[in-house]
């Protein structure tokens, strides 16, 4: 099946509009090409991305600027350990009508109710709060009081965490970090980028440009929602995450003595979302068998959970994830090519 020729103008322009976010998010952020990359992939899937890396490698100011870039209503919660879950979602109030005189309630919405929302060093609030978000990120509402409040659209919750404090932290239960698509690692600078930073320090950033509204946003995450994938692709993804399962049929072989506990059903959906993205950003209306190699980890590090063999070993989730790349393209020999 090929695209209509109106879809591969569609996906050109796609191609423009996304280079020209990179531009300007470039003006605040030097480096860094595959965390931007990867933050793409969530917004043009409807997804949710964690970064996790250590301070003062620009999580904040990256994903401020992004925001500023795609013309999107932008907040952003410290997250400590003293807030409550009606610090993000919002809260009812009792007020005086004016004209009835009578005490009526009133709800005033939280820092929830934005386009992007910053949930910054979210492992620093206990899980009862963490908690606030996660109907919030899935069904893209929040209930308060039996009333449900929809959020605004589009809406994405792009989290940051410390991965080397511990004290007065609170890990991120499993199911909320099933919510996020993707797991974005971010690494220090090459030398060249440390030596730009150090040299641009304390010089004023050029202003940044919005070059995408919320309309044109939703435009492109349904253009990227009709990135054809063929069935081999999809018979590698599937096995891919079969694979992860250790004490089940599918198993890989290595999977009973270096995995705890597998992926579920949305690493899948989230593979093919994220695949898709990476497509639509490369200007292909197909995915390729590179694509799912290329979004597998940052898809299922934070799924697949490493049996105490595996990290007495060193063995972390992405060595596993190379292990079952290599055992499902084996597995999958039409899906190779």
């Amino acid at each position: 099946m090929n695209p209509a020729p109106d879809q591969v103008e569609a996906m050109k322009a796609l191609g423009v509009k996304c280079q020209k976010l990179r531009a300007e998010v470039a003006k605040a952020i030097i480096g860094q090409d595959a965390v931007i990359e990867q933050l793409l992939w969530a917004l043009l899937s409807r997804g949710h991305a964690l970064l996790v890396g250590v301070p003062g490698l620009a999580k904040t100011l990256m994903v401020s600027t992004l925001a500023q870039a795609l013309h999107l209503s932008f907040k952003r919660i410290q997250f400590t350990p003293d807030l409550m879950p009606t610090d993000i979602t919002g809260s009812e109030v009792i007020q005086d009508d004016p004209v009835t005189r009578q005490r009526v309630f009133k709800f005033m919405p939280g820092p929830i109710f934005t386009n992007v929302l910053l949930a910054d060093e979210i492992n620093r609030t206990p899980p009862k709060t963490q908690a606030a978000l996660l109907e919030a990120m899935q069904e893209r509402k929040a209930t308060i009081g039996g009333t449900d409040h929809p959020l605004p659209k589009p809406f994405f919750v792009l989290a940051t965490q410390n991965p080397i404090e511990q004290e007065g932290t609170y890990p991120l239960p499993e199911a909320q970090l099933d919510r996020f698509l993707v797991y974005v690692r971010v690494d220090y600078p090459t030398e060249s980028e440390e030596t730009e930073i150090m040299t641009r320090s304390g010089l004023k950033n050029e202003a940044i440009q919005a070059v995408l509204d919320g309309a044109d946003l939703e435009t492109l995450q349904e253009l990227t929602r009709q990135v054809i994938v063929s069935p081999a692709v999809t018979e590698l993804a599937r096995r891919l995450v079969r694979m992860s399962r250790p004490n089940t049929p599918e198993a890989a072989p290595f999977a009973a003595r270096l995995i705890q506990w597998g992926a579920g059903p949305r690493a899948g959906a989230g593979l093919l979302a994220a695949a898709r993205a990476r497509a639509a950003l490369a200007g292909r209306f197909h995915v390729t068998p590179k694509d799912i190699e290329a979004v597998a980890a940052p898809v299922l590090r934070h799924r697949i959970i490493p049996s105490y063999i595996a990290q007495g070993d060193g063995i972390d989730s992405d060595k596993i994830i190379a292990q079952l790349l290599a055992a499902a393209r084996q597995a999958t020999p039409a899906a190779t090519t």
